[in-house]
């Protein structure tokens, strides 16, 4: 190995630590509620081995799903490898366990803060075009981005755009 080359996974050490972050925000909210105007965006990978879904939602979600934690969802239960909760789809609760591993993103526009994970960084259309339209989030790209904007569908941070190629 070069002194140029790296044993150190950054990616993969970067998205560890910042799912860490996702499960204490979603322990925080167990404890206590939903902080003021916060809510979440949670985009997860529905092929994942440990993600349960109802088979109707695996059908319509057949690779990724956006969920939002907000006004209804009830039983959130956080886990050292997941998290699991009840949410209503046409009016029919449904319970979701989703392991942390999964999660492909995370946003709380309330904030404008939202990260997006390595394991699949072709796949947050669906938690973009969620929150493209939230005012709150509108001047997200043009504060943090340290790059010219690409889109007005980017409003989710990459740590891509950080990173020397």
């Amino acid at each position: 190995m070069t002194h140029h080359e790296s044993s150190y996974n950054y990616p993969l050490l970067v998205d560890e630590a910042l799912r860490a972050m996702v499960q204490r925000i979603l322990r925080q909210t167990q404890h206590e509620g939903l902080d003021g105007n916060h809510h979440f965006y949670i985009s997860f990978n529905t092929n994942h081995s440990a993600v349960r879904l109802s088979p109707q939602l695996r059908e319509r979600y057949p690779e990724e799903m956006t969920i939002v934690v907000q006004h209804q969802y009830w039983d959130l239960e956080v886990a050292s490898q997941h998290f699991s909760l009840m949410l209503s789809f046409n009016n029919i609760p449904e319970k979701l366990v989703i392991p942390f591993e999964a999660v492909t993103a995370f946003a709380d526009p309330s904030v404008r803060f939202g990260v997006q994970f390595h394991t699949r960084p072709d796949s947050h259309r669906e938690i973009r075009e969620l929150i493209e339209d939230d005012a709150s989030i509108a001047s997200f790209e043009e504060e943090y981005e340290p790059q010219p904007k690409v889109s007005d569908a980017d409003k989710v941070i990459s740590l891509d755009a950080f990173r020397k190629h």
